[in-house]
């Protein structure tokens, strides 16, 4: 089926970006300004689920917006993959823009009119990526969503803080401006053109040598999807505000990073390319690096969000690892992977942040019994464990069952054997902290004792309804994804045909 000419990717990217302006005139009435992110949401996440059915029907639309030379345009397409990561970017705006109004006001944080603005043109960066139509329009955008994630990052205005954020550009702009802008010169000076195709855009042309130069630059330049050693701004940027953490988890910033990856594996190289310049399998075990050890790194992090950002990098890596792969199999659960972290995650996210809420504690040794008092947030917290771990029938478990098929399509059992390792390491971080919540006596905490924000035992109760209702829907959501998949999997399927 062709693409159909159409302005709707165009609105799904500028509906937001208009929203940011409208919420900086609301800055002394929060109700509206809040109302404004909520009502964005809502409208972006249509105007997306719009383009479903001619997109599920292996269509797309396309819009050019400015021409600049031949093949070389800003220029929008929602295809399966772009539409993919647009429908879950969308949906998680709104859920989190709920969040954010219980998180921000209880914890009366400063500066919420720049944050919720921000936000909005951090969503609209990442929608513009996802329904990019060619490189061009992706780097763009994609450095916009880093320089309007810098203050988010530095939001508490802390030398911490900022020394967070300073690494956050640092590694984000140092490798897009030093390797992808590179890559991207270079594909224009071999292919002629930057638009994205279905089999790849090199039809044949460069020689081996310098288009396996151009996929190094790539991967190297794309920092945002947190393969070591390119990792370390991702917890650095821990300090953020938990609501930010889980916009660079799983709305924007990382899976804008593995979308790209997977954009320039499918659609710059495309398979068979990657096949024959013998790429994939040695991309699949370098990711396999990040994947053990970012694992054994959360092993040993007290700090819940700090933990909870090493396995945001060993988890990326399985939709790297899967591309790279290049079976109908390993990139399936590639592909839905993308959906299937982000519920599950910003589920983890939403629950370290209603823990900090309620109590302003942040290290999971502090968390013994705190599953009695706080049994919402730690039964989502406990379900969002069970899918990142890929326990039936939550959304991680379908993951790894393609994942672990792939493997076995690609004749890598080594490969099999590090999606075990990694699943008994999941294991191995996240059971003892619901371990600890629901199993584990609360300490003695007399008041001389207690000495952390005054805040005794029985005082705890669960965060207000907007920070608690969020994450019981993404909780939900998550296990509803593993049991009927079928939207995502048709998507993840249109991709690879």
């Amino acid at each position: 089926m062709e693409a159909v000419e159409s302005i709707r990717p165009l609105l799904a990217v500028l509906v937001s970006m208009i929203a940011a302006g409208i919420v900086l005139k609301f800055d002394k009435d929060p109700n509206l300004r809040e109302g404004v992110s909520i009502g964005a949401g809502v409208i972006t996440f249509f105007i997306v689920i719009s383009m479903a059915p001619h997109v599920l029907a292996g269509g797309a639309f396309e819009y050019t917006l400015f021409t600049f030379v031949p093949s070389l345009a800003i220029a929008f397409k929602a295809d399966a993959l772009g539409l993919f990561f647009a429908t879950v970017a969308s949906f998680l705006w709104i859920i989190t823009s709920c969040y954010s109004i219980g998180y921000m006001r209880t914890a009366k944080e400063i500066h919420q009119t720049r944050y919720f603005s921000c936000f909005a043109i951090s969503v609209s960066s990442a929608l513009a990526v996802a329904l990019s139509a060619n490189l061009l329009t992706l780097f763009i955008f994609y450095e916009i969503l880093s320089f309007f994630t810098f203050p988010l990052v530095n939001h508490k205005g802390t030398q911490t803080s900022f020394e967070g954020a300073k690494k956050y550009m640092i590694y984000l702009f140092g490798t897009s401006k030093t390797f992808f802008l590179a890559a991207l010169i270079l594909t224009y000076n071999v292919a002629g053109t930057l638009d994205f195709a279905q089999d790849g855009l090199f039809s044949g042309q460069g020689s081996p040598m310098m288009l396996t130069v151009i996929y190094i630059l790539f991967i190297a330049g794309i920092a945002k999807a947190g393969i070591m050693p390119f990792h370390a701004w991702l917890p650095a940027a821990m300090v953020a505000p938990t609501p930010v953490s889980a916009l660079l988890h799983a709305v924007a910033v990382v899976k804008v990073g593995v979308f790209s990856v997977l954009r320039i594996i499918f659609h710059v190289f495309g398979v068979d390319l990657m096949q024959s310049l013998h790429l994939g399998i040695p991309t699949a075990f370098f990711v396999s690096f990040t994947i053990i050890t970012a694992s054994v790194y959360a092993l040993t992090r007290d700090n819940l969000k700090a933990r909870l950002a090493y396995s945001t990098v060993s988890q990326l890596s399985y939709i790297i690892l899967g591309a790279a792969l290049l079976t109908p199999s390993s990139m399936t659960g590639s592909v839905i992977h993308i959906a299937n972290h982000a519920f599950s995650k910003i589920t983890l996210f939403f629950c370290a942040g209603s823990i900090y809420v309620a109590t302003h504690k942040i290290k999971i040794s502090e968390l013994n019994g705190i599953g009695r008092k706080m049994p919402w947030t730690m039964t989502a917290f406990a379900i969002g464990t069970l899918s990142m771990i890929g326990v039936p029938p939550a959304a991680g478990f379908i993951t790894k069952w393609y994942l672990a098929l792939g493997s076995i399509e690609a004749d890598q059992i080594p490969i099999l054997f590090v999606l075990l390792a990694s699943t008994v390491l999941n294991v191995g971080y996240f059971v003892p902290i619901i371990f600890k919540a629901f199993f584990h006596k609360p300490a003695d905490r007399s008041a001389e004792a207690e000495g952390n924000y005054g805040i005794h035992h029985d005082d705890i109760k669960e965060a207000p309804y907007f920070v608690v209702v969020p994450l019981v829907v993404t909780a939900t959501l998550s296990l509803l994804i593993g049991l009927f998949p079928s939207y995502f999997m048709m998507l993840a399927k249109g991709v690879i045909q």
